[in-house]
């Protein structure tokens, strides 16, 4: 059994536990990063980058599909999984190489293993403990499943779903959220018929419903099937395909059944609570400066409360990496952090819906402008439809931005800007979009909103 000592340890290797193992060590802390698969995570290995390089094979396959229209003569002969298969794990082993470089360069000491909290400030693994003057748990989140509901056979999860070797004739998929639109998404692109099973009124619930309400219309369009507001009761599997049963008695027929009903904190059995941190229902209570209740020990990403997204793990790793330098890091909202949801049309979105800016400020206190895509020239250039939706406070910030089409998550960073820096449409109006690029809807909306619609009457 032996001992060693860092500034900072951190458990998990996944986009928090990185981005504060690297950071940490940029600021001149010695780090120990524990790791029990690989470093990058689920976002590197299962999630994030694999499914949007999945979701790309979709794009080019609807665009060979749809040439025609382009004045492109071109078929769609077929998808070859194998080597959409290579394209996706060739991008993420490039990328993961890549981070093992940068840690490497960092002068992170990696460490190999399951890790487990075994005192305050030691993270043993096996024989093995690696004492940190500061320790931050980050150790992400697992595909969870609903209760009776058993993942096995022809009843998948995202995991599975991405080492699929073939393309499913039809399939069926539990929850209408961000995992669950964009795998029904890729499989309608491949050819496959798709029904998804939402219990809440709406698809990608989380959103503005005018957004929701845009997705449904063009999931519909595209031959996308949905059963809104209703629960699921049972699956029977079969040689064959599944059953699924619905509690209002319907049923879907599939080939398969993809469970995608969210994501469960990974803290069960790592000695947390043993150690003195406060766990409820699984997630590590943080105060809004990420700090446990045990000094010296800090929680990041999916384990804690909130947003389950990638880039809010990776902020957080950076803050506490921050905050144990003394260097005072600003504090980010969930409500401010982008969200983009990557389907065929795409959504995104960051602050206020327009309902929760009514119920914040008063219904008489908020006005939204909603712009047609349709009114766009390179929206119509590359054939897509939507809008781009900008919420403000009466005579005050812009609060919330909602958009839908293809390619609206790239527009996310200015709209990040305009809510994040508490931006009126008056200041952000007279700065000069570029022509023609779908960022100039952004642009109308914002002179919509400072009362000089340009395009619009």
């Amino acid at each position: 059994m032996s001992e060693q000592n860092f500034d900072v340890v951190v458990l998990g290797g996944g986009s928090g536990g990185y981005a504060a193992a690297l950071r940490a060590s940029e600021l001149g802390f010695s780090v120990a990063l524990v790791e029990k698969d690989k470093v990058g995570g689920t976002c590197l290995h299962r999630g994030c980058i694999p499914t949007k390089a999945l979701l790309h094979s979709a794009e080019v396959a609807d665009s060979a599909r749809q040439a025609g229209r382009f004045g492109v003569t071109a078929a769609l002969e077929g998808i070859d999984v194998e080597a959409v298969t290579a394209y996706r794990q060739g991008i993420v082993a490039k990328k993961y190489k890549g981070l093992q470089g940068l840690l490497k360069a960092r002068d992170v000491t990696v460490v190999e293993g399951e890790g487990r909290l075994a005192a305050p400030r030691t993270v043993r693994v096996g024989a093995d403990g690696y004492v940190g003057r500061h320790v931050v748990l980050a150790t992400g989140s697992y595909s969870r499943s609903l209760p009776g509901l058993e993942i096995g056979g022809r009843v998948i999860t995202s995991e599975q779903a991405l080492e699929l070797d073939f393309v499913p004739e039809r399939v069926a998929v539990l929850g209408g959220g961000v995992i669950g639109v964009e795998f029904a998404s890729v499989w309608r692109s491949f050819g496959a018929d798709v029904t998804i099973i939402e219990a809440l009124p709406h698809l990608v619930p989380n959103e503005d419903e005018s957004i929701s309400k845009s997705l449904e219309r063009a999931f519909r369009r595209r031959g996308i099937d949905f059963r809104l507001g209703v629960r699921f009761q049972t699956v029977e599997q079969r040689d064959d395909g599944v059953t699924v049963t619905l509690e209002n008695g319907d049923t879907v027929d599939a080939d398969l059944l993809l469970v995608a009903v969210g994501r469960g904190p990974v803290t069960a059995g790592l000695g947390y609570e043993e150690a003195g941190v406060t766990v409820d229902r699984g997630f590590v209570i943080t105060d809004e400066r990420l700090r446990t209740g045990v000094e010296g020990v800090y929680a990041v990403g999916d384990i804690v409360p909130g947003l389950q997204l990638a880039h809010r793990g990776f902020q957080q790793g950076i803050f506490v990496a921050e905050e144990i330098a003394g260097l005072n890091p600003i504090v980010v909202d969930d409500l401010n952090i982008p969200k983009v949801t990557y389907c065929e049309p795409e959504v995104a979105s960051i602050g206020l819906s327009q309902a929760k800016a009514e119920a914040r400020y008063g219904a008489g206190n908020v006005t939204a402008y909603d712009y047609s895509l349709a009114g766009n020239g390179k929206s119509e250039i590359i054939g897509t439809t939507g809008s781009v939706k900008v919420i403000r406070v009466v005579d005050g910030p812009v609060v919330g931005v909602h958009m839908i089409g293809a390619r609206v998550g790239e527009l996310i960073g200015e709209a990040q800007l305009a809510v994040n820096w508490e931006a009126h449409p008056e200041d952000v109006a007279p700065f000069i979009h570029a022509h023609p690029t779908q960022n100039e809807a952004l642009g109308e909306a914002f002179l919509a909103l400072a009362g000089k619609p340009l395009h619009t009457l």
